[in-house]
């Protein structure tokens, strides 16, 4: 039997569906499954066993590559396609993969390009995304083995980091805390906390309690990653914004480290798979839609009349949610939730 499973396009979103991905390879033994995804998330996979080939499915591309990659698809035969994102595009695309049966949820008027379409959960109730992508296989007998992300680095990650730690004998790497501050969809996200307060963060982890503070970033964030380190100006704060930056540098750089403190952002989700305690800085959005059911997380949001909104990007133009969330109450919570912290972050396996 071979399977196909169109992923979703965000980085949170592909590291919740492993628990799915997962149910699927214990329930369907011995199949082929492959999936198919955006090629900005496929490092988000890499390393683990969940899928036996990925096929990477560009956005845009010209109609003779969509063509092509059309009569490949065709070829691989499918007997069963499993569309995980909510799009009317993915399950066109399934519908025209020639799968036998495709299976997904009955939303935004694609019911007719699935032969299994399921009765989709209310949006208007905020729910655990990752409980929806199990109830969608469990439709084909799949069961849910756990909630438990999963996740895997190379051992090329492993090596980058290490040689980067090399170059920065200061920092205690064996004593890191991790700071996140990017990932989100734009540069003005309405979710993303102040530069300030970030930097203030990680002068305090430094100074008052000795950690060595780690600003993780994607290339999109190298120049917030830079400020941050520019405004501490200490030996033990710093970023990987010099670095080929990579989600598998990352991973790895959230799988060593004590805590990480992050905004609601896809990293957020590395910590999960790799049981790191989590400070998680939520504004605009529901805590429930991105749910993992992670022992160590801790979530912080400043509740406000206007809020949860949903937006990227603040409708009252005042940005509160985030702003108003205190560099002080985060460092209390990271000392009162983590009391070793004062000394050093406890990671509890």
């Amino acid at each position: 039997m071979k399977l196909a499973v169109w992923l979703p396009n965000w980085i949170g979103d592909v590291a919740m569906a492993t628990p799915a991905l997962r149910a699927l390879r214990d329930h369907f033994v011995g199949a082929e499954i492959v999936g198919i995804l955006r090629p900005y998330v496929a490092d988000v996979l890499a390393g683990t066993t969940l899928l036996d080939r990925l096929w990477i499915h560009k956005l845009k591309q010209s109609r003779a590559d969509a063509w092509r990659f059309l009569r490949a698809l065709r070829r691989e035969r499918f007997d069963q396609a499993v569309v995980l994102p909510n799009s009317l595009r993915s399950a066109a695309w399934a519908w025209a993969s020639g799968a036998k049966r495709s299976l997904g949820y009955a939303r935004n008027g694609r019911s007719v390009l699935l032969t299994d379409p399921i009765p989709a959960p209310s949006l208007s109730v905020p729910h655990p995304v990752l409980d929806e992508m199990l109830q969608l296989v469990a439709q084909l007998g799949c069961q849910t083995l756990s909630r438990q992300l999963e996740l895997a680095t190379l051992p090329r990650d492993t090596e980058q980091l290490t040689a980067f730690w090399k170059r920065h004998p200061a920092a205690d790497s064996s004593n890191c805390v991790c700071l996140n501050s990017g990932g989100t969809s734009g540069a003005s996200s309405a979710k993303d906390w102040p530069t300030e307060s970030f930097a203030e963060l990680a002068r305090r982890l430094a100074v008052e309690l000795g950690q060595t503070v780690l600003v993780v970033c994607g290339p999109n964030e190298r120049a917030t990653a830079q400020r941050i380190v520019a405004e501490v100006a200490h030996p033990q704060v710093v970023s990987l914004a010099g670095e080929t930056v990579s989600i598998g540098l990352t991973k790895a750089a959230i799988r060593d480290s004590r805590l990480l403190v992050t905004t609601d952002s896809g990293p957020r989700h590395f910590a999960a798979a790799f049981r790191v305690p989590c400070l998680t800085l939520f504004g605009p959005t529901h805590i429930r839609w991105s749910e993992t059911f992670h022992p160590l997380a801790v979530h912080l949001q400043h509740r406000l009349d206007c809020g949860p909104c949903q937006q990227r990007a603040c409708p009252l133009k005042h940005h509160r949610c985030m702003r108003e969330l205190t560099v002080d109450h985060v460092f209390s919570e990271i000392v009162r939730r983590w009391p070793s912290s004062s000394a050093q972050v406890s990671k509890v396996a």
